[in-house]
């Protein structure tokens, strides 16, 4: 009996999600009769949206709503929790560690690919700043954006309890770096949620509080434009919010924030959003690459001179066919940029082409004209650069809420958003923190040790 032709996605997020959720519905008759198989291979058994972690750790979404579950979306998909570590082209076979291998000293998993659609996504870029590595939160995971919304919450427990000027300075003290979609949104989100919460503690007013955000180069949000990027300055400093550009941070050793202007900041949070780079499993690939780490690729997706791979998104580095063409011949196209615009919609490309070469079809070139971007600055707040309209305020804020609430994957999960956010507008918000949740054996665990709770009585 013939083995079934297997298409192996490498990554759960947005191009691998999409990618297989098309792959489905354009394959469905070969799937059904077992000629074809999609395998798709995460660390985690769902996609984060990630444009909601800023309000999932406001609150204003519950966590639960900003993932979706792979194996529910994809139930013509072998799902696959674990990793990637390898991938021999020549062979087409890749190297997959999982948690249960792990956990046997099984080594890992080998499987074989007809079509390989490389998808890993891109991880955190962090420099070697003292003391980063021990101190710092990222935001790039749902794991991250309620870790850091419960410890905000717990700085404020603790200085409304103490009496040191220090600790209490130091608790209300939030230090971010990186002045993009991730680092703005994520400050202005928790900036309004922990101005709410402070009217409930009777010794802390926002007044006590530094937010600080921290930018390397001259402007922050470039990609809404320069006049409304510094619009979004202005209103961040109106919130009495210290936005420093031209700023880079030295040093946060010992939880002080030491800055290139020669300001210093003791703070016990301090987080890391100056921007991500490629999978480190693409270095592992042996695929040609481009001086940023990125997969070379042409206009149809393909990996640059390798047969039977695939790619797109952060991972990708994609001739932009809608820009003007280089004066000289010999030099490359401008690449379309790595953000969830044109993610999702290489994907849907990525998806035809995969198939048609499973079917022997012709393949077509990927050409997308940026619509423009959108951002939110809390509630209510925003900037939107939209076909050339520039929208702020309310306009702009809503414009983000809509957007991104109809590419949001399945109506379920749209379905879920859109009611608590009328949830949100009706009742106050929770400022309840849930720390404990990251160490649930903890209490135990002390009652075990200690025995301080009276089994006898």
């Amino acid at each position: 009996m013939k083995e079934p032709a297997r298409i192996l996605v490498v990554g759960g997020g947005y191009v691998g999600m999409y990618t297989a959720l098309r792959l489905q519905r354009k394959l469905k008759q070969e799937l059904r009769q077992g000629s074809v198989e999609v395998v798709v291979v995460d660390p985690e058994p769902y996609m984060t949206y990630q444009p909601f972690l800023p309000e999932a750790a406001a609150g204003s979404i519950s966590p639960r709503h900003v993932v979706v579950p792979l194996r529910r979306v994809l139930p013509q998909c072998q799902v696959i929790v674990g990793e990637v570590t390898a991938v021999d082209p020549a062979a087409r076979t890749a190297a997959i560690t999982t948690p249960a291998a792990e956990e046997s000293d099984a080594g890992h998993l080998e499987v074989a690919y007809d079509e390989l659609v490389l998808a890993p996504g891109s991880v955190s870029r962090t420099l070697p700043v003292p003391g980063l590595a021990e101190t710092g939160i990222g935001f790039k995971t749902v794991e991250e954006a309620i870790g850091l919304r419960n410890h905000v919450l717990e700085q404020l427990d603790i200085a409304s309890s103490t009496r040191d000027p220090a600790v209490r300075d130091a608790a209300l003290t939030f230090v971010f770096v990186g002045g993009g979609y991730a680092g703005v949104e994520a400050l202005a989100e928790l900036e309004d949620m922990a101005r709410y919460s402070i009217r409930y503690y009777h010794n802390i007013k926002p007044e006590d509080m530094k937010w600080i955000l921290v930018e390397a180069t001259d402007r922050i949000l470039p990609e809404v434009g320069e006049a409304l990027g510094r619009y979004a300055v202005r209103e961040l400093r109106a919130r009495n919010i210290d936005v420093r550009l031209r700023t880079r941070l030295d040093s946060c050793e010992n939880r002080v924030a030491q800055l290139s202007d020669g300001a210093r900041f003791p703070n016990r949070t301090l987080v890391w959003t100056a921007g991500v780079k490629p999978h480190p499993l693409l270095a592992a690939t042996g695929l040609p690459l481009t001086d940023h780490g990125r997969l070379r690729c042409t206009a149809a997706l393909q990996v640059h001179g390798v047969e039977h791979a695939w790619s797109a998104g952060d991972a990708a580095a994609i001739p932009d066919l809608t820009a003007e063409p280089p004066a000289d011949p010999d030099d490359l196209r401008k690449e379309c940029a790595p953000n969830a615009q044109h993610a999702v919609r290489q994907a849907k490309v990525l998806a035809e082409n995969v198939a048609a070469a499973v079917r022997g079809g012709p393949l077509v070139d990927y050409a997308h004209k940026n619509a423009g971007s959108v951002a939110s600055l809390g509630l209510h707040k925003g900037v939107a650069h939209v076909y050339g309209r520039k929208l702020r305020g309310y306009p702009a804020w809503f414009l983000h809420r809509a957007y991104h609430l109809s590419r949001m994957p399945t109506f379920n999960r749209k379905a879920r958003v859109l009611a608590e956010w009328i949830l949100a507008g009706l009742f106050k918000r929770e400022i309840v923190s849930l720390g404990s949740l990251e160490n649930p054996r903890a209490e135990f665990a002390l009652a075990a040790d200690t025995g301080r709770h009276n089994e006898a009585s």
